[in-house]
């Protein structure tokens, strides 16, 4: 039997996706239906698909004292970091507690893979890494969580989780743990993957990338849309900030069943469902939104709309949002856990961008297009390849289970 959770408040958070650098931005394009999906101009080599590639990033810059870091994922990283007075409150709660009292927790599934697909692009005549790519931190998968402990002077537990698609949904239950356990104080969450062509040209052999923007859960669906994104969130105890947003529970699963498709019946996803709910002390009647995994994969979707279906009423509203920013991959979870809470902060219950002809498995809790109502509990799923799954449940601040 799973113990009531108590609620952590999340002080702050920021997202950068296609739609927009900042939750401001995010919130616009939500709004208008905007999707920040377009045709591939990023691989090395020519691929038909649509991709979620985030402006800025090529011209962005780390600064002089961080250059050691220098790749792609990692000014994907500082750009995101830069969003919504992020690094002063991590500066302010670094103050409060002291740099060894905040963990650093990030998911990512390529780090900064990228850099080194380029390190072998040029290789040396005598087939060894160009003077400027011989930095081994940035060849390694914790390439991404020591560069942010660097930028943000951190100095308590540091950890990489790559759990595929869940990698930034599960950090948020690490940073619990470590918190109820009296390890920290608070945690910086997130997550950060960027485009490359491993992934790119690794999906498409996969049969996995469609040839047009993406489509959750329409009946003609074929395939994702790859994007890449950056987002953060600070978490600390909730009287610190009992006027803060909430992280209520969080349940997590793994099924097992195959390395890239889902259980046919939903079994790890709906248990990790079911642990987020009883944590948070929540019944599925006080669910308002929930942010679908909604990969617009033939049976990731088709899997998800049968567990919304069996387990939520018709109230509760239910859309994926990868129509606006693809499918970012290990960053997925810690960018929609952004939208649903800016769900929670401005009564929005995005459409679900790209769904035109919904597949028979939907039932009424799909919201097409978007719907303005009060959201006072909102859910982000984020199930991973291997049946690796997470579940968060997020509240306004005051609500009382």
């Amino acid at each position: 039997m799973l113990d009531l959770m108590t609620p952590l408040a999340i002080t702050a958070y920021t997202a950068t996706s296609a739609i927009g650098h900042g939750r401001t931005a995010h919130l616009d394009a939500l709004q208008a239906a905007r999707s920040g999906l377009r045709p591939n101009d990023f691989s090395s080599a020519p691929l038909a698909c649509w991709i979620g590639r985030v402006d800025g990033v090529e011209e962005g810059a780390l600064p002089a004292t961080l250059a050691t870091w220098e790749c792609r994922n990692n000014r994907l990283a500082w750009l995101g970091l830069n969003q919504d007075s992020f690094l002063d409150r991590v500066q302010a709660a670094r103050e409060r507690y002291g740099a060894g009292r905040i963990a650093l927790l990030l998911g990512t599934s390529t780090a900064s893979i990228g850099a080194t697909e380029e390190a072998y692009r040029r290789l040396d005549p005598d087939g060894g890494f160009a003077d400027d790519m011989l930095r081994p931190a940035i060849h390694a998968p914790h390439s991404l969580a020591a560069f942010v402990a660097a930028a943000l002077q951190l100095e308590g537990p540091c950890l990489t989780i790559s759990t595929a698609c869940s990698s930034s949904a599960k950090v948020f239950a690490n940073a619990e743990r470590m918190i109820r356990l009296g390890l920290i104080d608070a945690a910086v969450v997130g997550g950060v993957d960027t485009l490359c062509d491993s992934v790119l040209f690794g999906f498409n052999a996969l049969e996995l990338v469609s040839l047009a923007p993406c489509r959750p859960f329409d009946a003609a669906r074929d395939g994702i849309s790859i994007g890449e994104a950056a987002g953060f969130a600070l978490l600390e105890r909730i009287d610190s900030a009992p006027d803060a947003p909430q992280l209520l529970g969080y349940g997590e699963a793994s099924d097992a069943h195959h390395m890239s498709t889902p259980h046919p019946d939903g079994l790890g996803a709906e248990l990790a469902l079911r642990d987020a709910l009883t944590r948070a002390g929540l019944d599925v009647s006080q669910v308002d939104y929930i942010n679908l995994h909604g990969t617009a994969s033939q049976k990731n979707d088709e899997v998800e709309a049968a567990l919304v279906g069996r387990a939520f009423p018709a109230r509760t509203r239910a859309s994926s949002t990868k129509g606006f920013t693809g499918h970012t991959l290990g960053a997925a979870g810690i960018v929609e856990a952004t939208i649903a809470l800016l769900a929670i902060e401005h009564g929005l219950v995005p459409g679900n961008l790209g769904g035109e002809a919904p597949d028979p498995l939907c039932g009424a809790s799909f919201a097409w297009r978007n719907e303005q109502q009060r959201v006072d509990v909102a859910l982000s799923n984020s199930f991973g390849f291997g049946g690796n799954n997470a579940c968060l449940a997020f509240a306004r601040a005051g609500f009382a289970a």
